[in-house]
């Protein structure tokens, strides 16, 4: 199991082979030089709900996965982080997708992000949530010029997902 630290939203592992193995062949996080590896705070929570890593705080305490979602997460983040996990569990490579203006960056299973390119720009979105046609065209346009289809996910109350994908279509 890896050992990684929480200071403020900022979680990063131990130098170890096991943790630059995460990165390579399960592509969670980011490596750096030292052979560390840098974990977004959804990559964090979800690889200590699936117990492949441990967290400790500042002072050598080991955080459980409520605490280091108190943390970590907003309130807003909620139904971010349940998408997140879905698409992980099924398999998906899930990446930040900031530059784009979207949530995440979605890879077919077994794709490296390194090598591949993503296959879908993912939005997620409440489902008592609006979406004018402005916004939502905007996002399409987006995918479409990234060479990556529109794909959204839409979380209900109980944090069932249900994802819709949106491409161009041509008559």
């Amino acid at each position: 199991m890896v050992t990684a630290y929480c200071t403020g939203r900022s979680v990063m592992t131990e130098r170890s082979g096991e943790a630059q193995q995460l990165e390579r062949q399960s592509h969670f996080g980011a490596a750096k030089e030292d052979g560390r590896v840098v974990l977004s705070p959804f990559e964090a929570l979800f690889l200590l709900e699936t117990k492949r890593i441990r967290v400790l705080d500042g002072r050598g305490r080991v955080l459980s996965h409520d605490a280091l979602k108190r943390r970590l997460l907003r309130a807003a983040d909620m139904p971010r982080y349940a998408v997140f996990a879905d698409l992980r569990r099924r398999g998906y490579v899930v990446k930040t997708a900031l530059k784009y203006g979207a949530d995440f960056r979605v890879y077919n299973r077994g794709d490296n992000p390194g090598k591949q390119h993503a296959r879908w720009l993912l939005y997620v979105a409440r489902e008592q949530g609006q979406c004018d046609w402005r916004t939502f065209s905007a996002q399409n346009r987006v995918a479409h010029s990234a060479k990556k289809s529109m794909l959204f996910a839409v979380v209900d109350d109980e944090d069932d997902i249900t994802y819709w994908e949106a491409r161009w279509l041509r008559p």
